[in-house]
């Protein structure tokens, strides 16, 4: 696989229309983790995920058609079709599943003629086109697949994208869209009105031409950022974030909870599992109403467990290193 640079090229409509994803991509992580399934790299915790993994779909009668079906269209490889990845993901995986169904069947035979070009395609999937049953079955095996291979690892998928996205809402809100994409990494550099980006599929250039950039962090990409190989697809930039541990829960009893009371103790993981979260979204996640999460964000401010700072009309809410050692102290 060839190393090269994506120039993604924006205009001042572009930049105002920057977002990161608000949740894990559940298929661009079935993508992704299908590479590290295929391969022997990834770490420890990889590794320990990629044997879990295996094992559970043998159990449940998935591993030989992941093998079949999926892995054939996910290759190590320079491409992969852009239907498997549909922005409706973004919503869930029933969403996703549902686009991967809904996509035309011209555009589902030209991108696997683009994969057979490429890559190679197996017999058994040279009709996928045009056979409704097997590309049902595709969709199937998919949603199985995410639902065996990810769904244990998938809390500490969230909690990592939900770091990443934190970080990046506050860049955006110190310092504006440009100072977000300049802190995205060593892969990826803003020389305005271009991000650079280090790319495995050789050279390409992008033009956003007013539609604007959705930003994928990943758990799963674990090398190179990924775009679509489709340039009318509404543009998405996918790039690998570090893995860090966070507390899943403070339960009942726990020093925190002690210490904190449990209410608070509770807004203290909330916000250390979501960072960059508004006081409304601290409220649903806490099942506290909006004034009592607004009261007890105030006390953990004053108290250095957490920071705010102010977005338009939103105040959003991450731990800090204090709030941070704190919750892994009482794990």
């Amino acid at each position: 696989m060839a190393g090269g640079i994506l120039r993604i090229i924006f205009t001042s409509d572009d930049l105002a229309r920057v977002r990161v994803a608000s949740r894990a991509d559940p298929m661009w992580e079935m993508v992704a983790s299908l590479h590290r399934f295929q391969a022997g790299d990834g770490g420890a915790v990889i590794a320990g995920w990629r044997r879990r993994a295996r094992a559970r779909l043998a159990e449940a009668g998935l591993l030989r058609d992941v093998r079949r079906l999926l892995v054939p269209l996910a290759p190590r490889a320079a491409y992969f079709p852009d239907f498997l990845t549909p922005i409706e993901a973004q919503q869930g995986t029933d969403d996703g599943i549902q686009a991967i169904l809904d996509t035309p069947r011209t555009r589902v035979r030209r991108e696997l003629d683009r994969l057979r070009a490429g890559h190679g395609l197996p017999a058994h999937l040279e009709d996928l086109a045009s056979d409704t049953r097997a590309m049902r079955q595709v969709a199937n095996v998919a949603a199985g697949y995410v639902r065996v291979a990810l769904g244990e690892h998938w809390p500490a998928v969230e909690r990592t994208v939900s770091q990443d996205r934190g970080t990046r809402v506050r860049h955006l809100a110190e310092g504006g869209v440009e100072t977000m994409l300049s802190g995205l990494g060593p892969a990826m550099r803003w020389r305005a009105p271009v991000l650079e980006v280090d790319y495995p599929a050789g050279d390409r250039e992008l033009r956003l031409r007013g539609r604007g950039l959705t930003l994928i962090p990943s758990y799963f990409c674990r090398t190179a950022p990924v775009t679509l190989a489709d340039q009318s697809l509404p543009p998405v930039l996918v790039y690998p974030v570090p893995r860090k541990d966070v507390p899943e829960r403070v339960n009942e009893g726990d020093a925190l909870a002690e210490l904190l009371g449990r209410t608070r103790a509770e807004v203290l993981r909330c916000v250390a599992l979501a960072p960059g979260c508004s006081t409304t979204e601290l409220a649903r996640r806490a099942g506290v109403p909006a004034s009592s999460a607004s009261e007890h964000a105030r006390v953990l401010r004053q108290a250095g467990l957490i920071a705010s700072i102010r977005h338009a009309n939103l105040m959003l809410h991450q731990v800090t290193e204090s709030g941070d050692g704190l919750l892994r102290g009482s794990g």
